[in-house]
């Protein structure tokens, strides 16, 4: 089952309440927890490669640290980030493996 998130109110909660609400519990609460339609792993795959693509790299460290608590590995991950670099761009796959680095050194 999908861990309750809370970012969005504790983030931006009085700032933009209804965004906060949005964020918590349609994005993470509805969308996220549809672990029958697909696995919390491949979410993290698809979540990972759409924030590089779009060069997202502030949500980036967050996703990767997720990804790698639902099971992608090290190997994986790397793969992953090689095989979108050709489509997405080098340069935002270079800034996408020195943070995924940090996270799969721990």
């Amino acid at each position: 089952m999908a861990e309750k998130q809370t970012a969005g109110h504790d983030l931006l909660g009085d700032f933009a309440p209804k965004f906060a609400e949005l964020n918590d519990g349609v994005l993470f609460g509805e969308v996220w927890s549809r672990e029958e339609e697909l696995s919390p792993k491949l979410r993290s795959i698809v979540t990972v490669s759409a924030l590089v693509s779009g060069g997202n790299l502030e949500q980036l460290g967050h996703h990767l640290q997720r990804a790698k608590d639902n099971g992608v590995s090290k190997e994986e991950i790397a793969e992953i980030l090689t095989h979108i670099a050709f489509y997405v761009g080098w340069p935002k796959a270079w800034s996408a493996f020195n943070r995924a680095k940090d996270i799969w050194t721990d």
